[in-house]
């Protein structure tokens, strides 16, 4: 009776706009990191793009668990807008991660791979940006968010190609010489290929949330 009577409340329009707002700042994040890659920006501004967005995330995710126990009306389950906001969050923090160790190793060069990811990574965090507004009336936009979420995983595929030639390609340049280039660049590439890994968590979780409520 409970679940029937709530269905007929309103939801709150506030939730949607800040999984919206947090979208915003993981393509922002996505770019930056991707100029960084193929050299666009400097390595410093870069960097201080990325932290700044995942500044800002770090803000309206506090705001979406703040609104999360304050109201009454939640658009769905409460657990699963902390696992969406939570997903969210973890993608532009591995985002700083990479700036991270990108800055610390003082990384000046990057593989073609490494690049490509970078326009990977966009593109998934684009994908995403998408489908949070569908959230917003999710039986008359469930085919669509569907078809997203397969286009992600595709992309997610593409980055775990990327990531295995890179390091193909890494050890074979390093082989029989200086272990440190092998072991940096590892390192950043698996940073790369997490990114994506998250931005596909986002899109499973939303896909959990669509049939729950279908």
């Amino acid at each position: 009776m409970l679940g029937w009577f709530q269905k007929l409340l309103p939801k709150e329009p506030k939730f949607f706009d800040l999984f919206e707002a947090h979208a915003v700042t993981l393509v922002a994040g996505a770019r930056a990191l991707d100029s960084l890659l193929a050299g666009r920006v400097s390595i410093e501004s870069g960097c201080a793009e990325i932290f700044k967005q995942e500044h800002l995330a770090d803000e309206i995710a506090g705001e979406v668990m703040h609104e999360t126990g304050r109201s009454f009306i939640t658009p769905f389950d409460r657990g699963d807008i902390e696992e969406l906001i939570g997903s969210m969050d973890d993608a532009i923090d591995q985002m700083r991660k990479t700036a991270k160790a990108i800055a610390l190793y003082e990384v000046e060069r990057f593989e073609p791979d490494m690049a490509e990811l970078g326009v990977v990574v966009v593109q998934a965090s684009e994908r995403v940006a998408r489908l949070l507004p569908m959230l917003r009336d999710i039986k008359k936009n469930a085919v669509a968010i569907g078809a997203l979420a397969k286009e992600i995983g595709a992309i997610e595929e593409r980055s775990d190609v990327l990531h295995g030639q890179g390091l193909k390609a890494l050890f074979r340049a390093h082989r029989g010489g200086e272990a440190m280039g092998f072991i940096v660049g590892a390192e950043v590439y698996d940073h790369l290929e997490k990114v994506v890994d998250r931005l596909e968590d986002v899109a499973k979780r939303v896909s959990r949330i669509v049939l729950e409520h279908l």
